[in-house]
């Protein structure tokens, strides 16, 4: 795993629009989603909340990395990557209804675990 350097988590907080969660399914063909209710748990976990994954849980469940890139005020592109677990219950599903907006369902939290980082082609992590 890999922690997420301080210049990333200073780019997160200025974030602007919805960051675009990735993953594969078991024939390697990507899917792509918009995702508004995230945050960093630690240095080394985002969490996501599963409002209305369809296409995105299945690849989850199957084992699928993912990545996920945001931008920011200035224009700046980061994307972060790394595996995936999937939690129903326990500290990231409450960390994720912690964030959650009220009246979307929570259903599950994706977390992801930090492998790589990214500001556009440079590799920071």
């Amino acid at each position: 795993m890999a922690k997420i350097p301080e210049l990333v988590k200073c780019a997160w907080e200025k974030r602007t629009g919805f960051p675009v969660f990735a993953t594969t399914d078991e024939n390697s063909q990507p899917n792509a989603v918009y995702v508004g209710a995230l945050n960093l748990f630690d240095d080394e976990t985002i969490v996501i909340a599963n409002n209305y994954f369809n296409k995105t849980l299945a690849n989850i469940k199957s084992g699928s990395k993912g990545a996920l890139v945001f931008i920011t005020e200035d224009k700046k592109a980061y994307q972060i990557k790394g595996s995936i677990e999937y939690a129903t219950s326990g500290p990231y599903f409450d960390f994720m209804n912690s964030i959650n907006p009220e009246g979307y369902p929570g259903l599950g939290a994706t977390v992801i675990r930090v492998e790589t980082v990214y500001s556009g082609a440079e590799k920071l992590a």
